[in-house]
């Protein structure tokens, strides 16, 4: 059983009740803590947790209330108005569309509740019977503690997975009893206690040229790094690829001092600072720091020492103090909101998955796309024509994936036209665990649709889920400092204006992200945007396991997942006492890393709360 996150500075949560007598029990249980409370209508309560002065907006009219959390720009002034204008919370679908940045929505209309996150994921919805009533909440361990849930240990089985786990896997909790909305879902909660997600939200179809896409996505996250910026004095930005050099050249244009940080590889090829220094030049009154790479701590290094406290396994528990590196720095400077990048390779990097589709409605444009980028592979002549020939569904897809979970991971040369990377299990994972994750696919493959109709909207979206799920933990780890953590790239509108780019104009084997380039002219400096590499860091990861090869066989030792049977550390060790074979990319490590240290705090968490009792 896990306990409440303190109540102290970090990261801050809420719950969300029905309207009904029912919830009461769980309303008694949270007011024993330091919270903050806001009531219905009706004058139960309904919203009751801790959030920052400013995260949170409120609107009432008659028997409608409204709240936003997040980072937004929506006042009291305006949400009272359109409380006005709801009888019912299907109604709030407009405003929802309207509403830029990335927040959660919570209404409460007539006796009934309407709880909603962000598409990406960046802002969860996670939901439980606790007693007689449906509870919501922003943190799956709120939750598990109320219910006094233990881990559920085939969903932490599935989190074993690399690259990770296949849609809808991926994004259950690892608790028992506790479930999480899917993309495009709020929670419905009746006057009953009762709850149910509904579907308010598809993807946009990607129609649009890039004549009017560029334009529509510059207004996009111009509107999205505004949010942030208004009204601040100073915020800092991270200055490292194109993402976040376009995300620190908007913030610029705002009347607040801009503090931009760099970050330098190990890599002799990292470029990143040779780019930000040019970037900087361009730019009016940005001062900038770099961080050089041999004064960051290394991947992998003080694993013993973790206890930061995330609700799921999350891969920034392997170096909390690499990632709250130049956070750290920024709150020293006097920001209290930072900016990255996140988000940008999976939306505007793309993926070649859409010329499954595009060569059943546009084959001439399919064709030359399809040379471009199986000659850049280079993709295999007869697989590259099976993938785009196949038009089996995604549940087959799924299938199939169960059933190769140890095999051979596919060569780095396979086409990706299909609906994703097969996961594998890595070599140290037990039978029992083997067989458990394949039943689990298995069963979802039975009812399982994909996040879009076509393979590469559905690749993107997963994408975009896997990713902001770990970088919301970075940003609750990051609130420890003093700041919000923003990703405009992950706010629903950006997303939205990003999809509904045709693919022939958004992807290419012949540019580098070409709607970033098109809808930033004028912006970042010219010179910037004719930067095509990228720093993807697996110089850092086999530095830092050469490095720290004593930290990683010290977590085989009394192995948490050993003694759950998930994995075999006898295998795992000998796997660490030596550099990792061509077969076993550093992302297969890192899954199990991360699920074994967040094992081992959940033991220290429960070791304190002995102690205090």
């Amino acid at each position: 059983m896990v306990g409440f996150p303190d109540s102290g500075e970090g990261p801050g949560w809420f719950v969300i009740l029905p309207d009904c007598a029912s919830a009461a029990p769980v309303a008694a249980a949270l007011r024993t803590r330091n919270i903050q409370e806001v009531g219905h209508p009706s004058g139960r309560p309904w919203l009751l947790g801790r959030w920052s002065p400013g995260a949170m907006a409120l609107g009432e009219a008659g028997r409608t209330k409204i709240v936003i959390v997040g980072e937004h720009a929506v006042t009291a002034d305006r949400l009272g108005p359109a409380a006005g204008r709801i009888d019912t919370i299907a109604e709030l679908d407009g405003l929802t569309r309207d509403l830029a940045g990335s927040s959660h929505l919570i209404a409460s209309v007539a006796g009934r509740v309407r709880v909603q996150g962000s598409i990406s994921g960046f802002r969860r919805v996670f939901h439980a019977r606790v007693g007689g009533a449906t509870v919501a909440a922003d943190r799956a361990d709120v939750l598990a503690a109320l219910l006094g849930a233990e881990v559920d240990e085939q969903r932490l089985a599935v989190r074993l997975l690399n690259p990770y786990a296949p849609h809808p896997l991926a994004g259950e909790p690892v608790w028992c009893e506790v479930n999480a909305l899917g993309m495009g879902r709020y929670l419905a909660l009746d006057a009953d206690g009762r709850g149910r997600p509904v579907a308010w939200w598809t993807p946009p179809e990607p129609v649009a040229p890039m004549a009017e896409g560029a334009p529509a996505f510059r207004q996009a996250l111009s509107t999205a790094v505004e949010v942030r910026v208004r009204g601040r004095d100073v915020v800092s930005c991270d200055l490292g690829g194109l993402d976040s050099t376009s995300v620190c050249a908007l913030a610029a244009r705002g009347t607040a001092k801009v503090v931009a940080y760099t970050a330098d590889g190990l890599d002799p090829l990292c470029d990143d600072v040779t780019w930000a220094r040019r970037t900087v030049a361009g730019l009016d009154d940005v001062e900038h720091h770099t961080l050089a790479g041999d004064r960051l701590p290394m991947v992998f290094e003080g694993l013993r020492d973790v206890a930061e406290r995330f609700d799921e396994p999350c891969p920034a528990m392997m170096h909390p103090s690499r990632c709250l590196a130049v956070p750290r720095l920024a709150a020293e400077h006097g920001s209290r909101m930072h900016l990255t990048g996140f988000g940008g390779d999976e939306l505007l990097a793309g993926s070649p998955a859409h010329l499954h589709t595009l060569i059943r409605s546009h084959p001439r444009v399919a064709w030359q796309r399809l040379r471009g980028f199986a000659a850049q592979g280079p993709w295999p002549y007869r697989e590259t024509l099976r993938q785009l020939w196949d038009d089996s569904s995604y549940r087959s897809w799924l299938t199939r994936a169960g059933d190769q979970l140890t095999a051979v991971p596919p060569p780095l040369q396979t086409p990706a036209l299909d609906w994703g990377t097969p996961p594998r299990l890595p070599p140290w994972t037990t039978p029992d665990a083997v067989e458990t994750v394949r039943e689990l696919i298995r069963t979802a493959a039975r009812t399982t649709e994909p996040l879009a109709e076509g393979r590469g909207q559905h690749v993107e979206l997963d994408a975009l889920g896997n990713n902001s799920r770990m970088v919301r933990q970075v940003s609750q780890l990051a609130g420890r400092t003093g700041l919000v953590f923003a990703a405009p790239y992950y706010d629903d509108r950006v997303i939205e204006a990003g999809l509904a780019v045709r693919p022939q104009d958004r992807i290419t084997p012949w540019r580098y992200k070409p709607l970033i380039v098109e809808a930033m002219r004028g912006i970042v400096p010219a010179e910037s945007l004719t930067r095509h590499t990228k720093d993807e860091g697996s110089y850092e990861a086999e530095a830092g396991m050469r490095e720290q090869r004593a930290e990683l066989l010290a977590l085989c030792e009394d192995s948490r997942l050993a003694r759950a049977g998930l994995i075999d550390a006898k295998v795992l060790h000998e796997t660490c006492s030596r550099p990792l074979p061509p077969t076993l990319p550093f992302d297969a490590l890192y899954q199990t890393v991360v699920c074994e240290l967040w094992l081992r705090t959940l033991e220290l968490e429960r070791a304190d709360g002995i102690q205090a009792a």
